[in-house]
């Protein structure tokens, strides 16, 4: 998922599952029995994510889907330990013919308010995120969404654009796939918090019963729970916001919350292991950690006083050329964070280290002769003054060390004068898709674990990063993987896509890490798997 915002329409899917990259991580039960009448203990978790919005069709960000995992049925989800879709809500799901997708309902479905759940309310939460089209949600998602019909009370039919569409299944569990009460929802606008708590339109796992945003939520097991995952095993689970992670720490190592998930920094981490008052459980790691360049007001961009795309291209290859991810990732992240030399991360199907050839000194390390090259080949004069923004409470503590070090290395040579601002989340997420930063840090955190979910977001025309990129052959080759059923095929097409996407520089990964959770000796059942959501509904003590 994302941990920014989306923006516009999304032209393609995102493909099934890596089953080789699932890994559940446990404290000492993977959960998956337990029943949500239990008298386990009540569970405070600490993080340093925040919350743009309970509405699933105004937010596309780890902090705010970290709630609505909990909270809202899926038609399809995953189960513990691994990353292949199964019917939740649904009894059923697949293709009837190559351009539908047939869902039908279990029957009996409520939510916490009482309202029925029907085919009804799924038709509307797929056409408001379409109608909507908030440029902090995930409509992007639903490209290949034409229409949705429901021939009666429990059946659902998606029609879609590409036939055969290898991804839609994930793209139903995704932060695009909440289904939400059309009794308390707006169909044309998104809703507020405290509306949707205050209509309890919940039927997850959890259910909101008091709510004071990026400040407290406390979640009661919902015993009306039809979904494919177990009931709670903890009736009570209280989550606490942190603006700083040096309380976070402070507060797991006292005991005074039971579980830490986002973000303690590497230090803080490394610390913690030695620590026999808290476990350190680590998962699956498909976050990646990338610069975004604006083709707009980045320098040379195309709606700068000296315009020129020849320019701007040598301007981005010599800030890859520049780079030094293994500096990044020992020095700032302690080894927490490896460096990434593709758009997709290692793991996946697909993943080729296309940038580490290319750029630097062609393995992996950086060159100033490299750079100084391209730069006067294109007549580029130095040094570059280029503004950087990036967001400290979003993506860590160490976000500042991170770019401090990237800003001294851009600097190498004197051929960038870089200068380093920093905006809390809130507003950044607002103001990047309106092209106020010419380069920006972002992180992504998978809707689901495949390689097009880390193409398609950020490629395609219209993306969710609101740069300005646009390539037609990337294009074609993105809707052609999605509705390819033959894997070897569709895996060569993805191969390709990273090797055209590399010469053109949109973005410049630099970092893929882990997912860590430090928790109390006495808290059991943590599940870090390939799903990469933190579901609270193992958690006892």
């Amino acid at each position: 998922m994302n941990s920014v915002s989306a923006r516009r329409v999304r032209l393609l899917g995102s493909v099934a599952a890596v089953a080789a990259a699932a890994l559940v991580l446990a404290g000492c039960s993977g959960g998956g029995s337990g029943s949500s009448g239990s008298t386990a203990k009540a569970i405070t978790i600490g993080t340093t994510d925040t919350i743009t919005s309970l509405d699933p069709a105004g937010s596309y960000d780890n902090g705010s889907f970290a709630v609505m995992t909990q909270v809202y049925p899926f038609l399809l989800d995953t189960p513990y330990g691994s990353p292949d879709p199964k019917p939740s809500i649904a009894e059923s799901a697949g293709f009837t013919a190559p351009n539908i997708y047939e869902v039908k309902l279990k029957p009996g479905l409520t939510f916490e308010n009482g309202d029925k759940l029907t085919s009804s309310d799924v038709k509307f939460s797929f056409d408001r995120q379409l109608k909507i089209n908030d440029p902090n949600g995930p409509a992007s998602l639903l490209g290949n969404l034409a229409s949705v019909s429901t021939p009666d009370a429990t059946t659902v039919d998606f029609h879609l654009k590409v036939p055969n569409d290898q991804t839609f299944a994930q793209v139903l569990t995704s932060p695009a796939g909440p289904i939400v009460d059309e009794q308390v929802f707006s169909a044309d606008k998104v809703t507020p918090d405290n509306t949707i708590v205050k209509g309890e339109a919940f039927a997850g796992q959890y259910y909101i019963a008091s709510y004071k945003v990026n400040q407290l939520i406390q979640y009661k097991a919902f015993k009306g729970y039809k979904g494919l995952l177990a009931p709670a095993k903890t009736p009570t689970i209280n989550v606490k916001y942190y603006a700083s992670s040096d309380n976070l720490k402070l507060d797991i190592q006292s005991g005074a919350i039971d579980v830490a998930y986002r973000s303690l920094s590497a230090t803080d981490i490394s610390s913690l292991k030695n620590d026999k008052k808290v476990q350190v459980i680590d998962g699956p790691g498909g976050e990646i950690r990338y610069i975004v360049f604006n083709f707009n007001t980045m320098p040379y961009g195309a709606k700068t006083s000296d315009a020129s795309p020849a320019k701007a291209l040598a301007v981005r290859q010599a800030a890859a050329d520049l780079v030094d991810r293994q500096a990044i990732s020992q020095q700032v992240y302690k080894g927490t964070y490896t460096p990434l030399y593709s758009y997709v991360p290692d793991g996946l199907t697909g993943a080729t280290p296309a940038l580490k050839s290319m750029y630097g000194d062609g393995n992996g390390g950086p060159s100033l002769s490299k750079a100084k090259a391209v730069l006067a080949a294109a007549g580029v004069k130095t040094p570059i003054a280029l503004n950087i923004q990036y967001t400290g409470d979003h993506y860590g503590p160490s976000s500042g060390d991170e770019y401090g070090l990237i800003k001294s290395q851009l600097e190498s040579g004197g051929l960038f004068k870089v200068s380093l601002q920093q905006t809390e989340y809130v507003q950044y997420s607002k103001d990047r898709v309106n092209d106020l930063y010419p380069a920006y840090q972002l992180g992504w955190f998978p809707d689901y674990s495949d390689a097009d979910d880390y193409l398609t977001p950020f490629f395609s025309a219209n993306n969710f990063l609101a740069n300005h990129y646009s390539n037609p052959t990337v294009q074609g080759l993105l809707t052609k993987e999605v509705g390819d059923t033959n894997k070897a095929d569709r895996t060569q097409v993805i191969e390709q896509v990273q090797q055209d996407v590399a010469k053109d520089l949109s973005t410049l990964p630099l970092l893929q890490g882990s997912s860590v959770a430090v928790v109390g000796s006495d808290v059991h059942g943590t599940t870090l798997d390939a799903s990469y959501k933190f579901r609270y509904a193992t958690l006892y003590k």
